[in-house]
């Protein structure tokens, strides 16, 4: 069975690709920031990322192994879902708390343009990996 983003093919190693580099957006922006060890969401959301990046290369690297030597690779794998959406939605919390409620974003001492930018780099990565985890639930699914 050849679904999109299956592993293996050449759109689970785009898949892959665009996990890691979304992921690596998101941290640069993050670490980009002044001040952004302040918030325990913040650092929560760099450590998922880290995972996140180190994950999805090392599947990246095994996809592109596949491809060159076009061997299958229709093994059940562990995913970082939850854990990565964990961390984008925890820390758009606290970005809300920050320009919402507490209006810290007026000040110029606070970079909240680097925190949305980091938190939505953050959903894209793990909506890429969603799709990668709907696609590896089928194939197990159809084992």
């Amino acid at each position: 069975m050849a679904l999109f983003g299956s592993p293996g093919k050449l759109s689970g190693l785009l898949l892959r690709m665009g996990q890691c580099f979304s992921a690596a957006a998101s941290i640069g922006f993050m670490v980009s920031a002044h001040g952004f060890f302040n918030s325990t969401a913040f650092c929560y959301l760099i450590a998922s990322m880290g995972i996140q990046v180190l994950w999805s290369f090392g599947l990246a690297c095994l996809d592109f192994h596949a491809l060159r030597s076009k061997t299958n690779l229709h093994n059940p794998v562990l995913v970082t879902a939850m854990l990565s959406l964990a961390a984008a939605c925890s820390s758009a919390g606290v970005t809300v708390l920050y320009s919402r409620d507490l209006g810290y974003c007026k000040s110029p001492q606070i970079p909240c343009f680097h925190f949305k930018a980091s938190i939505l780099f953050a959903f894209i990565s793990w909506f890429l990996l969603a799709i990668s985890s709907h696609v590896t639930f089928w194939l197990l699914a159809a084992v």
